[in-house]
């Protein structure tokens, strides 16, 4: 075995196949215990169990085994994803990396591996990188690109690192981040006249428990309840728990700019009332689904905030259109209003 210089952590060895020594052939050991690899890694299990490996985490369009192949103890995960800007695999991290720590605290050794070990699985491994040295992306990135110089996932993957970094290293499905990148996601898979159930909050007029303290916003002019809280999409410094200083984002990643002052509008998640008015629209107005009144505007090309932020898609109600109306419980799944 060729140790190859360059890591920090006594790793960075070539386990080369039979079959050849090229690096499309080989897998690259980039911690005690996580090799990274090519297709051509898993083309024949024999050489895995050799290495010892027990565990594999492909990240193809394709599975690495054909069906019946393998040996017997071997550990498989597939997560279907493209080698292409749009893929969505943040979220996938939380389940690959799971994978990947309980593999090795069980004493296996895992094989991450894509089609050429360049992009998609270096993405999935910077990611465990992140999460277990508590490192930023591009320190992660730095470091597996030491070893492994040829490394270079596609911009789309690097986003989606920073937004997986700005969530604390674990995908949280409820924060506004996770919410704005869905909204992306939605918006450039799906035609619009076939939007997917999930994307829509639920209408808070349905809703007769859980709000526990969250804020209930309201029509001004009938009093009909549109969004709650958890709905709001936040933008600014300091808004909500999403100005990260203390993660060390980057200025350029920071989904804060400005102050809260600045901003006269709330820019929210679809909520259900909305649906019949999005269907096959690009852009247009947000009324009030029970007294018509104008509330705002959307546009799922996007539109810009009174402070100065871009915001695609966009969903915007006017704050001066609507009242907060604060909710206490009461009881247990009973509300009151403040």
């Amino acid at each position: 075995m060729l140790a190859k210089e360059g890591s920090s952590h006594g790793c960075g060895s070539w386990i080369p196949h039979a079959s050849g020594t090229s690096s499309a052939r080989e897998m690259l050991e980039v911690r005690p215990g996580l090799y990274l690899g090519g297709a051509a890694a898993v083309a024949e299990p024999d050489h895995l169990k050799e290495a010892g490996i027990s565990a594999v985490l492909t990240v193809d369009s394709e599975p690495g085994f054909k069906e019946g192949a393998g040996f017997e103890g071997l550990r498989s995960l597939f997560v279907p994803a493209l080698d292409k800007p749009e893929t969505d695999l943040l979220s996938h991290l939380d389940r690959c990396v799971a994978f990947i720590s309980q593999a090795r605290s069980e004493g296996r050794a895992v094989l991450v591996h894509c089609h050429a070990g360049i992009s998609r699985s270096v993405a999935i491994v910077t990611a465990f990188l992140m999460k277990t040295d508590r490192l930023t992306f591009e320190k992660a990135y730095e470091n597996l690109q030491t070893i492994k110089p040829e490394a270079k996932m596609n911009e789309g993957f690097e986003y989606q690192l920073k937004l997986y970094q700005a969530m604390g290293y674990e995908v949280d499905t409820s924060s506004a981040i996770y919410k704005q990148y869905r909204l992306q996601k939605v918006t450039e898979k799906y035609p619009l006249q076939n939007l997917p159930q999930e994307l829509f909050a639920v209408d808070p007029t349905t809703i007769s428990q859980g709000l526990k303290d969250e804020v209930l916003y309201k029509c001004r002019k009938c009093r009909r309840s549109l969004f709650r809280s958890s709905s709001i999409l936040d933008h600014n410094e300091g808004s909500r728990p999403i100005a990260f200083a203390h993660k060390r984002m980057t200025p350029s990643f920071m989904l804060a700019t400005g102050n809260q002052a600045q901003c006269t509008s709330y820019f929210i998640e679809p909520v259900q009332w909305m649906e019949s008015t999005l269907l096959g629209v690009m852009d247009g107005q947000l009324l009030c689904p029970k007294c018509s009144a104008k509330l705002g505007s959307f546009n799922w090309y996007g539109e810009q905030c009174s402070c100065g932020r871009w915001i695609t898609p966009a969903f915007q109600i006017h704050k001066n259109r609507v009242d907060e109306m604060k909710m206490l419980p009461v009881l247990g799944s009973q509300t009151r209003k403040l």
